[in-house]
């Protein structure tokens, strides 16, 4: 995951195989962006992610519902992988952000995001968190995710 700013307005990178491993520092990024007084902008750009599982559409979702509750406007996102944009969409993105099927542009020097290491109960939460907004989102994934979240919901 990386990252870049400038003047407020944020271009978040996601390469590789994205998995819910990193949920605690991809969180943690995204309510620090969404603090910065110069918040202006987001894109999110997934030309070179292999695969995004559903904790992280979960937390990309929220991030597009707290865009657009807060500031009001819906992030956009930028994916060139005819794979990645059918995920997309059969999860309801197209209500969420401005979906672009193209490379975004370059975003200069992007950073790191930082790894921040999670306790089993704090993950557990940012996934079942996760699953509940994508749950939210349509009937079809209230159903895709229905017995996932009643398997987490009751572990210790």
């Amino acid at each position: 995951m990386l990252a870049a700013c400038q003047d407020g307005a944020y271009v978040l990178r996601l390469t590789g195989d994205v998995r819910m491993t990193l949920c605690t520092s991809l969180d943690e990024y995204l309510e620090q962006m969404l603090s910065d007084p110069a918040f202006a902008s987001v894109w999110i750009d997934l030309c070179d992610v292999e695969g995004l599982d559903s904790t992280t559409l979960g937390q990309l979702a929220r991030l597009a519902l707290q865009v657009r509750e807060r500031f009001g406007f819906r992030p956009a996102i930028y994916c060139c992988d005819a794979g990645i944009n059918r995920l997309l969409s059969s999860m309801g993105f197209e209500r969420l952000f401005e979906l672009h099927e193209k490379t975004c542009c370059n975003t200069g020097t992007a950073e790191d995001i930082p790894l921040v290491p999670g306790s089993e109960d704090a993950v557990r939460e940012r996934v079942i968190e996760a699953h509940r907004v994508l749950m939210d989102l349509s009937d079809e994934n209230a159903d895709r995710f229905r017995d996932l979240m009643d398997v987490l919901q009751s572990s210790p």
